[in-house]
Formats: C-alpha cells, structure tokens, sequence
C-alpha cells in the first residue's frame, strides 16, 4: 500500500479526552474514530490489526476441534425469557421492538441461542461432544464506556460452547480450549496468564480469566513467578493426548494466580517471597463450565448409551478480539508510538523514502517495493512529499515491526538502512539483500504469497 493513497489519518498530537496509551495510540496512529458513545469505526489500519488477530483466534479454535458458525445479533426475547434471563440481565441489554412489536435484543452474549439450536437439532449421545464457536459483534449498555476499545458498548468477540454427555467430557473440552487459549495468545505476541476466576453458582475449580499483564490494566494481579518460564505455546501436546491436557489443566491449576476479586492470602502466603510477582492486569479471555444451567432450563436432552435420558454439560469460552487490540498496545508500547509484534502487524515493512525529490531514492524505493509485492502485501510504502522527519515521526507511531529507510547517502553507496521498531537497532543492508530479509521473515509468519497490485 502506498502512503499516499491510504485512508491513514495520523495525528500529531493525542486527544485530551484518551485517557489510556492504548485509547491515545488508537486514535493518533489512525486505527479507529468514535461515532457515538462507546462505539468506533474500525478504520483501514485498525482493521487490517482486527481481521489478523480474529484469524489467529480462528485457526486455534479449528485446530482445537470447534466449528465455526455465525449467530445472528439481533436475538428474540423468547429465548431469553425461556432460559431465566431476560428479566434479570440489566439495563446493559439493549431491548428493542420490530414493527410487529415482537420484543427483541441486541446479543449480548450467546448462551441462549446456541443451547436452542442444539436442542433443536440434536437427539442422541452419538452427536457428542460438540464444539461450536463463532465471531461476532456484540453489545453491551455500559453506564460508563470509556478507555476506548477497552471497555466500549460494541465489541467483536469470539464465543464458544462444548456439548458433552457427562461432567468428566466437559473437563476435557475444558482443557482443550486452555491450551487453544495459551496458543493463541502466544502467536499473538503477548503474555496472558490464566487466573482463577469466580465460578458463579455452579462451583468447582473450572473458571479461568486470562489476563494480560500491563500497568494500566483493570484489575490488581498476583501471580507465581514459575509463569516467567511457563512454556505457553505447549508444542509438544496434542489435543487427543487426555493425560497430557490434565497435566497442563492440573499445572496451570496448581501454580498461583489471581485477580485481587479471587485472591486468596492463604494460599498466596505459601508461594516462596522470592516468587510473588504483582501487577496490573486486563482481561482479554474466559473459559467457564456451567453444566446444566442452560441446557436444563430449556430442555435439551439426549439418549445416553443404557437408553436413559440424559442432559448435556455445557461450557463457554471466550475472547475478546476488539479488546485485545487495545490489549496488545498496552503491553507493547514505547514513547514513540505502538510496537506491533510481526503476527498481528498492519503491514511487516515501512518502506520510507527520504527524499521524495532525490531521482536516485526514487528508483530504489519504487523498485524495492515493487519487488516486496511479490510477496503480497506487506509493505506499506511512504512515498508522500513529506519531511523525512515526518516519515519517520509516522512510522514509529503507527508501529510497523520493520523500517527500511531509503536517503541519498546510503542509497550513493548501494545501500539502504533496515530499523527494528522494538529494538531500535540499525544496520545498512545492501539494497538486493533486502528482498531476501524479507523472504526469511515471510515464513515463520505462515505468511502466503498473495498478489498484490504494485500500484496500490
């Protein structure tokens, strides 16, 4: 993509009114605009961040053994009533009624819907388990929007639900959708540890929030400093290994870490002083079991195998998209700008033209990017007739992983300047080499070799 006909407003200055880095950097590097209250419009660069982080979810979530599907969002109020909580959910949900004066709502969640779907569809225990998920939008009344992204009305989230015949099939898909969470926010780039959450009325020890550690964040964080060498992408387990996904639910379930709304002094006291780490910490995720709650309130039965009737054991699993690009911010940041980590960046390159004036810079940089579209597109090419300074000032808000810097000196001497947006680091790379570099980062990514218009 070229600069020059990007929609990319980049703003000199953070809104007064942003009150976290996350909201400052969203609205300064241009990812999204507020159009009401609680609610943004996802503008070209956000998206790109969105659509990135959304796929990340999705491949885990299939590699996990769910299915995707895609729920409406605007529900019937029947099925609420019918499980229990249209009257006790809250001025949160947003109640509306269709030209016919049927009551309807704007989701909030997915509970109700996925039960009756299943109810409707499924009749035997040979149709479990089942995991189904999808990624939708939602919206929730907050009385106080505020942080941005973090705590907006409307949200992109990915909901799942297992279905299983007894309690000891839903502590697997448990603990399948654990390690599908510790994966996926591995690739994400950032550390989310699992937290005992509050288990609500069903009790047990199957509630997990998954936090991400940042200054800013909501909630106050204990933990074992044993999650410091947690090995998060867990390469070795398979999803078929039961033994080896208990062992993983029993470690994570045993190595302290907690909320400051679940904490316990008692059993914090008996972590070593010389491994209790504490912070601040925002919530991006939440597994939960909730046995029957759902399903025994709208009568979804199954044949088990001796004949008799059974009713499924359900949970939920749940993650924020939306929130954790504003997630990813707050953790990774620095006083110029965002630093995206290369699986959930825009773009992989800024490509930067000094001096838009200079014939010699010009051929390089048009060239260079020419070639960099071979490998789709993963370049964004400042080729505006700006001030190197402000080219540079750009970039390094917006966060793009690589820089390479194209001026009259080093281009004179065969070469251009590659910058590390994390690091910081520096080095002149002769100009065919930088085509290679890019080649060898390409992979690790999973990133595919899509054509792009060099025009663009």
């Amino acid at each position: 993509m070229r600069w020059s006909r990007a929609f990319l407003p980049v703003l000199k200055e953070s809104p007064a009114d942003a009150q976290i880095v996350s909201h400052k950097l969203m609205l300064r590097a241009g990812l999204v605009r507020q159009t009401a209250a609680g609610i943004y419009a996802w503008l070209p660069l956000g998206f790109r961040v969105l659509q990135k982080i959304e796929q990340i979810v999705r491949e885990e979530q299939d590699r996990a053994g769910a299915q995707e599907m895609l729920m409406p969002t605007i529900q019937s109020a029947d099925l609420w009533r019918e499980s229990g909580r249209y009257d006790a959910y809250g001025p949160e949900m947003l109640r509306i009624r269709d030209r016919h004066d049927r009551e309807m709502l704007y989701g909030p969640t997915n509970e109700d819907m996925i039960t009756a779907l299943f109810r409707d569809e499924v009749k035997s225990y040979r149709d479990l388990p089942r995991m189904l998920y999808h990624i939708q939008w939602k919206f929730r009344d907050e009385v106080r929007p505020r942080f941005g992204v973090m705590r907006g009305r409307e949200f992109l989230m990915k909901d799942a639900y297992s279905f299983d015949l007894d309690e000891a099939g839903a502590r697997l898909s448990y603990y399948k959708q654990m390690l599908a969470y510790l994966r996926t926010f591995q690739r994400l780039g950032i550390q989310a540890v699992p937290m005992k959450a509050a288990s609500g009325p069903i009790g047990g020890d199957l509630s997990h929030e998954f936090i991400v550690l940042a200054p800013t964040g909501e909630s106050e964080v204990f933990y074992d400093a044993a999650y410091d060498e947690f090995d998060w992408h867990q390469a070795d387990l398979s999803y078929g290994d039961e033994a080896g996904l208990r062992g993983l639910f029993e470690r994570v379930n045993s190595t302290y870490a907690a909320t400051d709304e679940t904490h316990d002094e008692a059993r914090w006291s008996e972590v070593g002083e010389d491994r209790r780490r504490t912070g601040r910490g925002i919530e991006v995720g939440h597994i939960f079991y909730f046995g029957d709650k759902y399903s025994a309130a709208m009568g979804l039965k199954v044949s088990a195998p001796d004949g008799s009737v059974a009713t499924p054991m359900m949970g939920s699993y749940g993650v924020g998209v939306s929130r954790l690009v504003g997630a990813v911010i707050e953790a990774s940041h620095d006083d110029a700008g965002i630093v995206w980590p290369e699986s959930v960046a825009p773009w992989l390159i800024g490509l930067v033209n000094m001096r838009h004036d200079d014939p010699a810079c010009l051929a390089v940089a048009e060239d260079l990017y020419t070639k960099l579209q071979r490998f789709g597109d993963v370049a964004l090419y400042d080729d505006r007739d700006e001030r190197g300074g402000v080219k540079l000032g750009s970039m390094d808000v917006i966060g793009l992983p690589w820089q390479f810097i194209i001026g009259p000196k080093s281009v004179a001497e065969g070469m251009i300047e590659s910058k590390n947006r994390r690091s910081g680091q520096r080095e002149l790379i002769p100009v065919d080499r930088a085509v290679e570099v890019v080649a060898a980062m390409l992979p690790k990514l999973g990133t595919t070799t899509n054509s792009a218009d060099p025009s663009l």
